[in-house]
């Protein structure tokens, strides 16, 4: 077994970010099996290296540990994704082969006022038209005579189902998000290809992160098909609330490890929330990451989202008035 958490240094990691570190490092762990870190910083604009190497040192500080990674290497390196550029310009150019992809000139400007109202599993994002889709070749030449386009991947209209560890048999139809872009105007891959590419690369097994990501799920299927790639196990984990419902938020500093750590807060005092919050303890008492590992399994993880309750807050000195 191989898994991996791999964040985005957009901004410092908070307790959210932490819930989810923890779940994959005790998902793996609980099975004997290897763990990765890899930093997707694909998105050179928002990611920071300063926040590279303060995640490391926060994963460090909360206790754990693993296998291969930026800061220590392994036979998969390089384990940042601005680093795997060319890696990804081979599978985009194998799904162009294939007719799988095609151009989109469409500015953002322009997609303002046609995008259709999101619906069903991409009810976060409004699905593109197609607009693109069915250029004819002159078209497409007077096109790229005044823009460079981003690729598009030709979404088929078929359901894609898949058995995720936690949410059971689950059926999505990525026609509804519509056609997704692959390789942006500026020639930099898109999340999509870029994840499928590498946890295929770095023979990942075994996919947990947050349930946020299980609409995409359906969309990296469709890649890894085209691909030719073997597709791991997934396990789509609750996302974490604040009181009223809320997304805890990267901007709020007293809600990252580095600000709880700061406030005094102990790594055991985290964890214990953690398992608290995740039904895998009776109380919020301080754990090791050792002792949650005991008490740890995959059926045991909740489907709805988590809320961290004021007494939570106070425990790790949180302050959600943002």
């Amino acid at each position: 077994m191989r898994g991996r958490f791999a964040p985005s240094p957009t901004g410092l990691l908070h307790i959210g970010n932490a819930l989810t570190a923890v779940l994959a490092w005790m998902h793996v762990r609980s099975r004997g099996g290897e763990f990765l870190l890899r930093i997707e910083d694909i998105d050179q604009q928002r990611c920071k290296s300063i926040f590279v190497d303060q995640l490391v040192e926060d994963l460090q500080w909360l206790g754990l540990d693993w296998d291969e990674g930026p800061d220590i290497g392994g036979p998969y390196m390089p384990y940042r994704q601005r680093d795997r550029q060319t890696i990804y310009d081979a599978a985009f150019t194998k799904l162009l082969e294939q007719a799988l992809l095609y151009p989109c000139y469409c500015s953002r400007s322009e997609l303002a006022d046609v995008l259709i109202a999101p619906h069903g599993w991409f009810a976060d994002e409004p699905r593109y038209p197609g607009i693109c889709r069915h250029l004819k070749p002159h078209e497409r030449v007077e096109k790229a005579c005044h823009k460079a386009p981003a690729y598009r991947f030709r979404v088929p209209e078929q359901n894609i189902g898949f058995a995720d560890e936690v949410y059971g048999e689950v059926n999505i139809r990525p026609s509804e998000g519509g056609d997704f872009i692959v390789r942006r105007s500026d020639g930099l891959m898109a999340y999509q290809l870029a994840v499928v590419v590498d946890d295929a690369a770095m023979g990942i097994t075994h996919v947990l992160r947050g349930s946020d990501l299980l609409a995409s799920t359906s969309r990296q299927l469709l890649l890894y098909r085209a691909l030719g790639y073997d597709s791991p196990t997934f396990a789509h984990t609750p996302l974490l609330l604040d009181e009223y419902g809320r997304r805890i938020a990267k901007r709020n500093s007293t809600a990252t490890l580095l600000g709880m750590r700061l406030a005094g807060v102990h790594p055991e005092e985290i964890i214990g929330v953690i398992g608290w919050l995740l039904g895998l303890t009776d109380m919020a008492d301080p754990l090791s990451l050792t002792e949650l590992l005991s008490c740890f399994s995959i059926s045991r993880i909740p489907q709805s989202p988590l809320r961290l309750s004021v007494e939570c807050q106070k425990r790790l000195r949180i302050n959600v008035t943002y």
